[in-house]
């Protein structure tokens, strides 16, 4: 089977022949990087090229901006939006028109390598609750559910008509596998937002997004860590598939989420604190996922980035036991 082919089986519960996916969903931190370099990972490659050198199944992810060059960086946490006028003024930076032309090349190489079958296409669009926080900044963005409330509902009406475009000219290319919207919206006890506050703020937007990603045969899912388990039914009912990166160290658990919601897609799931800690601590997370992963419709990767803490050594030993693990999830429970 290509990469293609077993991704694509895997996400829609049909198990492959051989494996499940090999998949690294997220890029490594900096740190863990300049680590593995010292240990004997070549420098100079990219997130393309550090796959490739770990024997990882292949993806192309193409994180779409709505800001063009320019806008402003602000520190961690900062936005550069106060009111309505500052919105105003930083419009001209926002929403580019030629956000899919800067990377047509790219796209093009990347629908070569999907039509061979060597690599899964993912496509990444900022969402309702993520976008009006970097614009915002992460305290004054929670004070304009209710201070700003008309200024964020206009900044998600822009959004959507940005994304809409984006996918009238992204699929004039090639039609992407899966894809996430960037939330983040939950953390260690649940969604950062009320269920009323996603009713009127999330829910008309995705409701608008969605029908268009799914009649161009795109899987929508959502990437919020934390413990996204409360808010799973308010995703269902807006049209998201799936979720990732399912944080353990917020309590997720991935047999609970599949037995309260069947058809929900899921990938991630592996705890990341256990990397470090020798093959039976591995195997025992491993033992912990097999019998979703046996299920289909869940890919296991790391719960988020691989930490520091984590020697090449490491995480050589996770790939082993993840290839070992994925080639049993195929196999007959014995």
């Amino acid at each position: 089977m290509t990469n293609r082919e077993r991704f694509m089986g895997s996400l829609h519960f049909h198990l492959p022949d051989d494996r499940l996916p090999l998949l690294e969903w997220a890029s490594w931190w900096d740190k863990t990087i300049t680590r593995w370099q010292g240990e004997g990972l070549p420098s100079g490659l990219d997130n393309d090229g550090i796959q490739s050198w770990f024997g990882l199944d292949a993806q192309r992810q193409f994180w779409i901006s709505p800001r063009a060059p320019g806008y402003p960086q602000m520190a961690h946490g900062q936005g550069p939006v106060t009111d309505r006028a500052s919105y105003e003024s930083l419009k001209p930076l926002l929403y580019p028109d030629d956000a899919v032309a800067g990377i047509r090349e790219r796209l093009l190489e990347a629908k070569r390598l999907q039509e061979n079958g060597d690599a899964v296409v993912w496509l990444t669009l900022e969402g309702f609750f993520w976008f009006p926080r970097t614009l915002f900044g992460i305290e004054n963005h929670l004070y304009a559910f209710y201070d700003e409330s008309d200024l964020m509902l206009e900044m998600n009406r822009d959004l959507t008509a940005f994304h809409q475009k984006v996918l009238s000219e992204i699929r004039k290319i090639l039609i992407p596998d899966f894809m996430t919207f960037a939330e983040d919206m939950s953390y260690n006890n649940g969604p950062m937002l009320s269920k009323q506050q996603f009713d009127a703020f999330l829910l008309p937007y995705y409701r608008e997004v969605i029908p268009v990603l799914e009649e161009m045969g795109t899987l929508p899912m959502v990437d919020t860590d934390g413990r996204v388990d409360p808010m799973i039914p308010w995703l269902l009912e807006s049209g998201i598939k799936g979720v990732l990166p399912l944080e353990r160290q917020s309590g997720v658990d991935v047999a609970l989420i599949r037995k309260n919601h069947p058809d929900f897609r899921l990938i991630g799931g592996f705890d990341k604190t256990v990397m470090h800690l020798g093959e039976a601590a591995i195997r025992a997370e491993f033992e912990r996922l097999l019998p979703v992963m046996r299920q289909g419709g869940f890919i296991p990767s790391v719960d988020h980035q691989t930490p520091p803490a984590v020697a090449m050594e490491d995480y050589h030993l996770y790939l082993r036991l993840l290839s070992e693990y994925c080639r049993k999830a195929t196999q007959s429970a014995s």
